[in-house]
This record gives C-alpha cells, structure tokens and sequence, in this order.
C-alpha cells in the first residue's frame, strides 16, 4: 500500500478500508519500512489494563529506515541543515552519508563510555545538529533517550533522571538563545547534586562558557571522538530491536504535580511518524522541509528527527528564535534556503504579526508550496495572516491537532488533498477513529454537535505506559471512559463533519503549545515562604493563546505586592523553568471551595476570562463572600 494518499476521493476510500480493516491497512503501511524480520501478529489491543502491542515479533533498528536505507540514493543528499542562532555564523550541511558516519560515530563514544542497550540517556542540548546525532546514536546502540527542553530548571531536570534513573546526561557547555547565554552544564551541575544513578556526563563545545569538569564524570564530546578515532571504530552495527522495545521517553505535564514520562515504542512509533509525515506534508523528494519547533518537544521528535529522515527528507533545524536579530529570521531563512515546507506554532505566528507587516513584506518566498502549525489551535485572525502574508494565498495551511501520548498527527488536513477552514483540524487521518462522548460517556452521535475528544481505536504511534508507573497512563488516558482513549481536549465536530479542537478540558493549560499542568505550577508557588495557597487557571492571551493566572493567597505580602509577584515568578522559573511563570498574580485572601475543601476553578476561569456576570451558583461555597472580594480585585 502506498504510504501517501494522492487525492480526496483516495482519502475517503482509504479512510473506509483503515476503519473497517484497520489491522490489514496498517500491515500495508508497515511494509514501507525496513525491517530485519517481519511481524507474526499486526495488533493487540485491550484498553482497560490497557495493553496494545503493535507488530509483535517484528524486529528492526529505527536508524537503520533514518539512515542505511538512504545511503545508496540519496548519500550526497542533504539530511540535515542547521542555521544557527547567530546569521553572522556559518550554517551547517550535513548530508545523509555524513550524518550516517557521525551518528555511528558517536554511538561507539556511547559504547566506550559503557552505555548499554535498555540503558536511559537523559539528553539536555540546545538545537544544534549533535543533539539530532546524539538522539539516533542512542537508538542505534538500543539506549533508551529522554530529551529535557533546555528551558527547564536544575530540579525539573533532576525530576526526570531520577525518574528514569538515567545513567549518563549528554549535554553543551551552553547554548544560544536570541540575545542570551544559556549555561546548560551549570543547570546540569546542580541537577546532579541529587542524581547518585548519573555515572557519566559527555559535554558538547558550544559557547565556550567556563564550566565545572569532575575528573571521572565528565567528559569532552570532542575528546571522546578523538578516541573513536584513533580505534578506528568508524561503524556501528545497528542493535536488533524489537518492536514493543522501548525507544524514547518524553515527559509532558498532567494534572498532578509530577512530570509523567510517556514511552513510545520502537516499530510503531518508526510507522506513525514515517506515515503521518509523509501524508500530511504530502512530502516530494527534493523538497526542503522546515519544522521551528525545538527537538525537546515530542514535534521535534517527530517532525525533525525520526519522520523526516525516515522518508530521506531534508530537514532544517534552526538553533534560534523567530525575532532575533529582528522578526523577519524566519522569513530570512526562508529565502537563504528555498524552504518549501514550513511548519511553526500559532505562538509565533501572532507573536511575529504583532511586529507588523514590514518584516514579512519584500521577503522571497516564493519557494514556499505547503504551511503548516502544531501545539494548539490557530485562531482564525492568525491563520489569515499566515495564508495571505507568509503563504500569498497558494500554500495550503494543515492545522495539526495531535499530542505528546500520540507520537504524531491525528486529526489534520492534508496539505493540498483534503479541504481546510480557518482554526480547524478538519478530517482524521487514515486509521484514526475519534469520537465524541458526554460526561457520562455517552457517544454523541452526527453532526453539528460538540463533546470530549475520545478515540476509540489503537494507533501504531500511541503510548504505551508512563515510565515506571503503568498505573498512571491508565488512570490519566484510559479510565476516564471505558474501552477509550481520552484526549483531555474539548471537540467541535460541525454540519460538514470537520473537527475543531476547543481546548483542554482538565487541569493542563496549553501555553505557547507547550502542556503546563496547573498542579504543578501551584506546587511551585506554593514553595514561596509568604504562600499559603494558590489555585492557578489559563486565560485567553494574544501571543500565547494561554496565559497563566495565578490566585495566590499571601497574608504577609510585607506591603510591596510587586516585589513579591516577582519573587514568586523567580521561585516558579527556579523549579519549573520560565515557561511555567504566571502572567498574573493576583492576591486574595481566600480561594472559593466547597465545604468539602475543593477549589472552584470554574469560577477562577470565569473570572481570569473576565465573564463575572455569570458564575453560576454560588451558594454551595463555604465562604461565598470570598467570590465578591476576587471579582473586585481582578487584574
């Protein structure tokens, strides 16, 4: 079966077949990849325990589809191509030849530092090609990656190790970020105060930043290359996975305090990101393919490393961010490298449309044939303007919704195939069976109609378990309606049948596409000495599309409320990182609860969102005045 589909009317007889025969269609779509040996069983499934297995018995290495199977038509292709965060520096071409050498390369550094196959590597690396190196080395030898965004804090990246018990850390002396200097070792050093599991730490030349070396823990990345070479290990035979192996784990925020690390398996993880790439783009040979997202999120997992280089694209990774030097960087790189795909986040977007048009304007982007966004629904103001400035009214737009436990797009158009319609997600893809269900798990039946987002069919690319806690992934996805996956998000499915993602419907907000558990931040302020309590709900923003607005209860504010909701954002920034820190603070000297002692976050949501007219009934708090005080006080 061909992995692309190549018209509307493909799509709806391939949508058909997927539903009606989904093992038969996904054994079609698994036969597009390279594997050592073939599967003896295509699927089983149960979700109340839950347990799905995708291709047991398969066995294959995912570098070997990323990378062998490349080498002899497209060796001199580039793979990957870095622009860095500095114009005035050199950007990088690495073919798929030279990726090949340097991946094997770094895998035998692995193995001389004694990693071992099901050994956990935690990766915290700024964008630069080593990180994409790094991360399929691991694969190659059968170490297990877990990738930390570089925005987080010493004890968020702590948090992780210690719940993986990662055995080596992989990191840059510092990174580039804009105008900053990020001290990545530095952050690495105090995380591992309280990291006994971590052995080994290999650190990458980046900014030349004087750091701390331990004799006996740490290493040079360029040293330890050195010593390959003088081996002369120059291969590294692929390890023989199988496909229920564990490849990756990610943490993303739920709705407790603690981090949860979704796992992703080798051979259904390797056919959902290759498939899902390759159909949504509609991805030609040749083309160069432009994702902005960093590869500490599960999009840059999929849409730079492993989907791109599973089909033999080029993908560009860029080391910086959209307005540095200035707010035309993106459309700069555009024209210096004849993009053809761009795929960025609704964030950027508005956050690049607030600097005007004179950016954009005069820009060559002619190059440009597909757009796409990723993280959150684009809102419609936003969508125009990328269609009419970024995209001249010729690109088509594919609004993906998919998640972190998903591994890669669920509901999307496909780009110039099926329709698209401003801040929708439009049609399923092939083998994806969304519902919607009420509150009490009732399916909501045609069209016109709105419910929470269930899918009720395994995919290749699904979780599989939270690392270490099986318990969770099944109380977080699987029991809130039975024999379903719950998404979390609200869903809008209109008179056509087209699907709009209406936002998350538990405790996790969606800031500049990036979960943030409220849990979480409220533990975080929590930890500040003047706090007693606090509740934390999102609220619509311009840039972010959710801001964090935080009700804090702080009787010795010690009269200077602005000195305090610094420190408080300092603490938040200290345990979590800076995307967590809340937009507003508002003090108050209590929360609404019920007399059971649970805080009445919809009526905080109601107020953050400015709609007090409506509250709903109140009388069910145990102190009702505490809602007039709040109102009154609002920022």
């Amino acid at each position: 079966m061909n992995l692309k589909v190549s018209s509307f009317d493909e799509y709806k007889q391939v949508y058909k077949q997927s539903v009606e025969q989904p093992e038969q269609f996904w054994d079609g779509i698994a036969e597009n990849f390279l594997w050592r040996k073939k599967w003896d069983k295509t699927l089983e499934w149960n979700f109340k325990e839950p347990n799905v297995k995708w291709f047991q018995g398969g066995k294959l290495n995912i570098t070997e589809n990323c990378l062998d199977r490349h080498l002899e038509t497209l060796g001199d292709t580039p793979a990957i191509i870095w622009e860095p965060n500095d114009p005035s520096e050199d950007h990088r071409i690495l073919t798929y030849r030279q990726l090949f050498d340097k991946v094997c390369q770094f895998a035998n550094v692995l193995k001389n530092n004694n990693v071992k196959k099901g050994d956990r590597i935690c990766i915290y690396m700024p964008m630069v090609p080593e990180l994409a190196i790094a991360i399929l080395a691991c694969a190659r030898i059968g170490a297990i990656h877990s990738v930390v965004f570089g925005g987080f804090s010493a004890q968020s990246i702590a948090d992780r190790i210690q719940d993986a018990d990662c055995s080596l850390v992989i990191t840059c002396d510092g990174a580039f970020r804009g105008a900053k200097d990020i001290p990545l070792k530095n952050v690495i050093d105090d995380a591992l105060v309280t990291c006994p599991s971590v052995k080994k730490v290999i650190v990458l030349t980046r900014t030349r930043t004087p750091v701390a070396m331990l004799k006996g823990r740490d290493v040079w990345w360029e040293d330890e290359i050195k010593k390959v070479e003088t081996q002369r290990n120059t291969t590294c035979e692929p390890e023989e996975m199988d496909a229920e192996d564990m490849l990756f784990i990610l943490y993303t925020s739920g709705s407790t305090g603690k981090p949860k690390g979704v796992v992703h398996t080798c051979g259904g993880y390797m056919v959902y990101a290759g498939y899902t790439f390759a159909n949504t783009f509609q991805y030609e040979p040749g083309e160069v393919y432009f994702c902005t997202a960093d590869i500490g999120w599960i999009t840059g997992h999929s849409y730079i490393v492993y989907g791109p280089l599973s089909q033999g694209a080029t993908s560009l990774m860029f080391e910086g961010i959209p307005t540095f030097p200035n707010a035309g960087r993106f459309w700069d790189i555009v024209a210096k490298f004849k993009v053809n795909i761009l795929y960025t986040a609704p964030t950027a977007i508005r956050s690049l449309m607030s600097f005007g048009d004179s950016f954009v304007e005069g820009k060559d982007l002619s190059s440009l044939k597909k757009l796409g966004t990723v993280g959150e629904p684009i809102n419609e103001e936003a969508w125009h303007w990328y269609d009419e400035k970024v995209g001249h009214g010729k690109c088509p737009i594919v609004d993906t919704w998919w998640q972190t436990e998903n591994g890669g797009h669920m509901i999307t158009p496909i780009a110039g195939i099926t329709p698209t319609k401003p801040g929708y997600a439009m049609l399923p893809l092939p083998g994806i069976q969304p519902v919607l269900v009420d509150e009490k798990g009732e399916v909501i039946e045609g069209n016109g109609v709105s419910g929470n987002l269930c899918i009720r069919f395994p995919w290749p690319g699904m979780i599989r378990t939270t690392y270490g806690d099986h318990e969770r992934c099944r109380q977080a996805y699987f029991a809130t309606y039975p024999d379903m996956y719950f998404t979390g998000d609200g869903c809008l499915r209109d008179e056509d049948g087209y699907y709009r993602i209406t936002g998350r419907v538990d405790d996790v907000l969606n800031v500049s596409g990036h979960r943030i558990g409220t849990a979480e931040v409220e533990n975080a302020i929590n930890m500040h000495s003047s706090v007693v309590e606090s509740a934390v709900v999102g609220y619509p923003h311009d840039i972010k599309g959710q801001g964090v607005y935080a009700f804090v209860v702080s009787p010795n504010v010690h009269g200077n409320e602005d000195l305090t909701r610094k420190d408080i954002i300092m603490t938040v920034s200290r345990i979590i990182g800076a995307i967590a820190k809340p937009d507003k603070i508002q003090f108050v000297s209590g929360l609404p609860k019920t007399r059971s002692g649970k805080i009445m976050r919809r009526i905080l949501r109601k107020i953050a969102e400015g709609e007090t007219s409506n509250l709903g009934d109140t009388s069910t708090l145990l102190d009702p005045g505490v809602v007039e005080e709040i109102k009154s006080g609002a920022l």
